[in-house]
């Protein structure tokens, strides 16, 4: 099949007007409807009739009725039935024996008789049962005692959410057993008091008085606790306490005790109002027994907007900071964080703050930042760069976009400064100044498209100490051209059995930067670009300011993709890429290999999605000088089904593609959540057999020190109505060391809640590529039409 550009589009004439058949009809719209109500407004329930239905129905009119056999009383989202209900109009209160079922709202109670005032909803149920319909909560009581439509207390009570079947010998896996159970509707918050809970038949914790969730709104209360074995802290117990403050405020306290060292109390403060929101994270051990010290930590994060008729201003700031340097090694996570799977980020800390004003086309910004650098001697870190201050102004040059132009105009000046180990000044501090403008035309063409583009970069330095090796300033006027191109042509095909739309995209890029010497210029906040797709169609090799790249060199690709033609979805998609340089690169930053002359790397690349469930993306660079692979990657993911995912990654890296530590990588990366037996599912997907167990994990192994470097294995285990979760993880803190902790945890459904907070749970969730957490909550609340009688 011939390719056509894109722009070409076939059109195929009607010789005649379609028949009435083949016209397609709109689908019928359903529309929601006013006489359905969730929650009935309070004038309009006044104003509500009775409906009544039995088999013999007797009394006066207007006065009172007495129904028997079938008996049936139903006002609004109020149903009452028994084998005999007397019902009297003047007090509107009802009496009912036998077989007594009330549902109000979804929510069903049945005893042996009741007494109640039906629209008040106050009176007695005696020998009931009850369950709730958003939680599924039930039990039996005693006694009934409603005070009005949204509060209530039962007595000798119990309360599960464990799924009752129809074994006569069944008993719920956990209960509250407690005298008294009080409900409050609006706040949907249960009270237990004189009483325990019960797991497996067993009484596990006395509740003299212990509050539970009716619903998914958010209360006070205890979390799941947590209790593991640490090599580094010995035997852990974490007891978190959720504080709903208010609406708007909430936090999460966590006392932790550690056998070796002692105790911790971490603590997670949130905050939300209409112009600023943020999040304050503690952490604080006194005296621990490991380092002898005090240990403590924070992160506070906070984002302030107001509007007003001069300008819009923004403040914000991220302060992070910990007691010293062997805190990454000894605490899992970082305040407000979590260490990140085989990466030693954490060791760098960065306190910053931003203050911004936007007016117009005008934007100002004022910016500082301070590291923190968590030291090791065995493998230490350069302390980066401190911005004290850094002050920005941007143009807005959107009216030059609707000519045809794209224009970018920026200027910055900062203060850089540093502390070397020592906590002397750096030689190298000083002030960097620069301005950036870049003028580019796109033109949009049948089928493909040139866009010419101009840069210049103006920079100047201002040393604090200057030698004969270097002056005291240094300036640079850096000019850079380039131009993009590209054609992209379209076909029909098949592939497989399927009809796709294929493309044919080939890429030149051409770009041009005369060299300048630099060499006497600090890397302030410049490093390496990563060889990719990305990169290889760009002006410069490196990130920041401090280097623009001497580069004379034509950059030619070429990428295929196959698309659906219904929705123009990708399905699969290959493409190669290669540099041409016409001249030698002379300007470094000093640990990079400079390119030659002559043709870069060949890379290659390319993704396929196979169905819905099925997913890979490869990525090669190959060395046409050595005739072999310098770096190579491959990862796929499987995902049939909810709680059900495979990945697998495989990275090379060769030795001399590593410019700063001369060192290859070879790494093979597994993770999975998948279930191990059998179960039932609902409606959303979920596992809600009683008795299913899932394995879940990742495993991260280097094929070149046939070491595992990190890993997180777990089992959890779904009964229906509680959760059990064990894990053990083991993150590489050091090249000699490695903490491992052994990690254990129950919830109980709809009486303990999880938070994002909570270990295991919040290690499988960073971890774990695609894991979600069992039960996720995000769906929606049962209507109370989903129980109707």
């Amino acid at each position: 099949m011939a390719w056509a550009a894109t722009a070409a589009w076939s059109v195929q004439a009607q010789s005649a007007a379609p028949s009435l058949w083949d016209t397609a009809l709109p689908a019928p719209q359903l529309k929601s409807s006013s006489q359905l109500q969730e929650l009935i407004p309070a004038a309009t329930r006044e104003q509500l009739p009775s409906y009544i239905k039995a088999e013999q129905i007797s009394g006066q009119a207007d006065i009172n009725a007495v129904l028997e056999g079938g008996a049936e009383l139903r006002r609004g989202d109020t149903v009452i039935r028994a084998d005999r209900v007397e019902y009297t109009l003047a007090d509107d209160t009802v009496n009912a024996q036998g077989n007594v079922h009330i549902n109000r709202g979804g929510n069903v109670y049945q005893g042996a008789a009741l007494k109640l005032q039906v629209d008040a909803f106050q009176g007695d149920f005696t020998n009931a049962t009850y369950q709730f319909l958003e939680t599924q909560g039930h039990g039996d009581a005693e006694r009934v005692e409603f005070i009005d439509r949204d509060n209530s207390v039962i007595y000798k009570a119990t309360y599960t959410t464990c799924l009752r079947d129809d074994s006569a010998s069944w008993e719920p896996d956990w209960m509250i057993r407690a005298n008294r159970i009080t409900l409050d509707r609006v706040e949907d918050v249960g009270v237990a008091y004189g009483g325990a809970l019960e797991f497996k038949g067993v009484p596990i914790l006395p509740v003299p008085a212990i509050s539970f969730p009716l619903s998914d709104k958010r209360k006070s209360g205890l979390l799941p606790p947590t209790i593991g074995i640490d090599s580094v802290s010995g035997v852990e117990y974490s007891q978190p306490y959720y504080w709903n403050i208010a609406p708007n405020r909430d936090a999460t306290i966590t006392p932790t005790l550690m056998s070796k060292r002692g105790i911790s109390l971490g603590t997670e403060f949130r905050y939300l109002e209409p112009t600023y929101s943020g999040v304050l994270d503690t952490l604080y051990m006194p005296n621990d027994k490991l380092r002898d010290r005090d240990r403590w930590g924070y992160n506070w994060r906070h984002v302030t907007s107001l509007h007003s008729p001069v300008g819009n201003l923004g403040l914000q700031w991220n302060l992070k900071r910990v007691s010293d340097d062997n805190y990454w090694r000894d605490f899992s996570r970082m305040p407000g964080e979590g260490s990140r799977f085989g990466s030693s980020d954490q060791r760098l800390l960065s306190s910053d703050g931003l203050l911004s004003w936007s007016a117009g086309k005008h934007y100002v910004s004022l910016y500082a930042q301070k590291w923190q650098v968590l030291q090791d001697i065995d493998a230490p870190i350069a302390p980066p760069f401190n911005r004290m201050p850094q002050l920005q102004w941007r143009y807005d040059t959107t009216s030059w976009a609707t000519q045809g132009w794209d224009v970018n105009l920026m200027a910055e000046t900062t203060r850089f400064e540093a502390d070397t180990w020592d906590q002397q000044k750096r030689p190298d501090n000083g002030q960097r100044s620069y301005v950036l403008s870049q003028v580019s035309r796109p033109f949009l063409l049948p089928g493909g498209f040139i866009t010419p583009k101009v840069q210049l970069h103006a920079s100047n330095y201002q040393f604090d100490d200057f030698s004969s090796t270097r002056p005291r300033t240094k300036s640079f006027a850096i000019p850079t051209l380039s131009l993009d191109s590209g054609l992209v042509y379209e076909r029909d095909t098949a592939l497989l059995g399927r009809n796709y739309l294929q493309t044919l995209e080939p890429r030149a890029f051409y770009t041009y930067t005369p060299y300048r010497d630099q060499s006497m210029v600090p890397l302030y906040d410049t490093a390496l670009t990563d060889f990719n797709f990305g990169s290889i169609y760009s002006e410069n090799s490196y990130t920041g300011h401090d280097r623009i790249a001497d580069n004379n060199m034509l950059t030619l690709g070429v990428t295929t993709r196959y698309l659906k033609p219904d929705d123009g979805s990708e399905v699969a998609r290959l493409g190669i890429a290669q540099r041409l340089r016409f001249q030698d690169q002379r300007v470094g930053v000093g640990y990079d290999t400079l390119g030659e002359k002559g043709w870069s790397d060949i890379l290659v690349g390319g993704g396929v999605t196979w169905s819905s469930k099925w997913s890979t993306d490869a990525l090669v660079q190959y060395n046409r000088d050595i005739q072999r692979t310098t770096r190579s990657s491959i990862s796929g993911r499987y995902t049939p089904a909810p709680y059900k995912v495979l990945s697998a990654a495989y990275r090379y890296q060769r030795a001399n593609s590593l410019p700063i530590l001369n060192q290859g990588s070879e790494q093979v990366d597994f993770g999975w959540q998948w279930p191990l037996n059998g179960g039932n599912k609902n409606a959303f997907g979920e596992a809600t057999g009683a008795g299913r167990w899932y394995s879940v994990g990742r495993l991260n192994y280097s094929m070149q020190d046939k070491k595992l470097v990190d890993a997180i294995v777990g089992f959890e285990y779904d009964s229906c109505c509680w959760i059990g979760r064990v894990v053990v993880e083991r993150l590489q803190n050091s090249r000699q060391a490695a903490n491992t902790r052994l990690l254990f945890q129950i919830e109980f459904v709809g009486f303990s809640r999880l938070s994002l907070g909570a270990d295991p749970l919040r290690s499988l969730q960073e971890f774990v590529p695609g894991y979600r957490p069992l039960r996720d909550s995000n769906r929606t609340v049962p209507s109370r039409f989903s129980n109707y009688d």
